[in-house]
């Protein structure tokens, strides 16, 4: 393939031979994005910060403290203080929850089992700091991903779109960067695999133009999990 040849000459690399795969959480696994962006809005908005739905979906993927800053910066000239972070930070959560729990991504499910049966590491390296991110994870992907499989904001000091998630998420797996493969959906996720030198499918379940993933650092971007599940074996990784 075009694409992994290109992989490997852009990065040094002799051949890609996954043994692990890690899966970005919210546009991935879960249909959570239109509850996260309609819930930053009205957070930023009833805090006098302009806000847009777009911005939500660029700034997907990296810790909520840092959207509030990059926020700030742009608004104000300065970072949020503390006070201010938490604040708007629970605000969200608060029009979050109002909404709902949000549903697996079609074919989630069925793209994890089937890599599960062929003998993949699977892990979860996500921005999110929500407290029941780890049950809901387990209660939908059921005997997919242990806790300890899970990479949270909580696990690492720098987010996305810094590398150290998806370093971490080396470490655990015992892989080095062409033994795994990133399923992505953001721009600032794909930047963050892409820098720790893993090859990255952007799965475009977004508003975005494909592009935008593609000028990120992916290797490879796709319209749907379900596009995914039937191509995978294609790809003879």
């Amino acid at each position: 393939m075009i694409m992994v040849q290109s992989y490997l000459k852009r990065n040094n690399f002799l051949k890609l031979s996954p043994k692990a795969v890690f899966f970005d959480m919210d546009g991935i696994l879960f249909d959570s994005m239109p509850h996260h962006t309609i819930a930053w809005v009205k957070a930023m908005n009833d805090s006098g910060l302009p806000f847009t739905q777009k911005e939500a979906y660029m700034y997907e993927g990296q810790p909520g403290v840092d959207t509030i800053n990059n926020v700030f910066r742009r608004v104000h000239g300065k970072e949020s203080t503390e006070e201010e972070r938490t604040a708007i930070y629970e605000l969200k959560g608060k029009y979050f929850n109002k909404l709902g729990e949000p549903k697996r991504i079609p074919f989630a499910l069925e793209m994890t089992q089937k890599l599960k049966e062929k003998g993949y590491l699977l892990y979860v390296v996500t921005g999110s700091a929500h407290p029941t991110l780890i049950d809901n994870i387990q209660n939908y992907f059921p005997d997919i991903f242990p806790e300890e499989n899970i990479i949270s904001a909580f696990d690492v000091p720098k987010g996305k779109p810094n590398p150290d998630p998806y370093l971490k998420a080396l470490r655990l797996s015992k892989a080095q960067p062409w033994e795994a493969v990133v399923v992505e959906n953001a721009p600032l996720g794909v930047q963050s695999s892409s820098t720790a030198q893993i090859f990255t499918i952007g799965v475009n379940t977004g508003p975005l133009e494909k592009n935008v993933l593609t000028d990120s650092g992916a290797d490879i971007v796709l319209d749907s999990m379900k596009e995914l599940f039937e191509k995978w074996d294609d790809f003879n990784f």
